[in-house]
């Protein structure tokens, strides 16, 4: 007779079934479905992971670029006058500054126009 294993089938059987909880109708009571849902799902997630990233220095990129224009500076001569100044700020907090706290933004802005002027010469 053919051994096959039960037990270790049936226990990972049930882990797959387990992970489906929460899924509608057969993706979560049946293992051939839910097994396809949660392959389909994991494969969003590890996409999705990285777009997540994409996604919010676009955000950040548009609400800089807001403040900046608000400020009589494009975003492209903002960030390079933060570098001629060698400021290191990322784009998060450079976001956060900007939609929080605008006399601290219009300071970057002088610093940024100060680098701009130094690169210059």
């Amino acid at each position: 007779m053919r051994s096959t294993n039960g037990p270790a089938s049936r226990k990972r059987r049930k882990r797959w079934l387990k992970a489906a909880k929460g899924f509608w109708l057969r993706r979560s009571k049946l293992y051939r479905y839910a097994k396809d849902a949660l392959d389909h799902g994991r494969q969003y997630a590890y996409r999705d992971r990285r777009n997540k990233k994409r996604e919010f220095r676009a955000l950040w990129n548009v609400r800089i670029n807001a403040a900046c224009r608000a400020n009589d500076i494009t975003y492209s001569r903002f960030i390079e006058g933060l570098k001629g100044a060698e400021v290191e700020v990322n784009r998060k907090v450079l976001a956060d500054i900007a939609a929080q706290d605008e006399a601290a933004f219009t300071e970057l802005v002088k610093v940024a126009q100060g680098g701009l002027e130094a690169k210059a010469k």
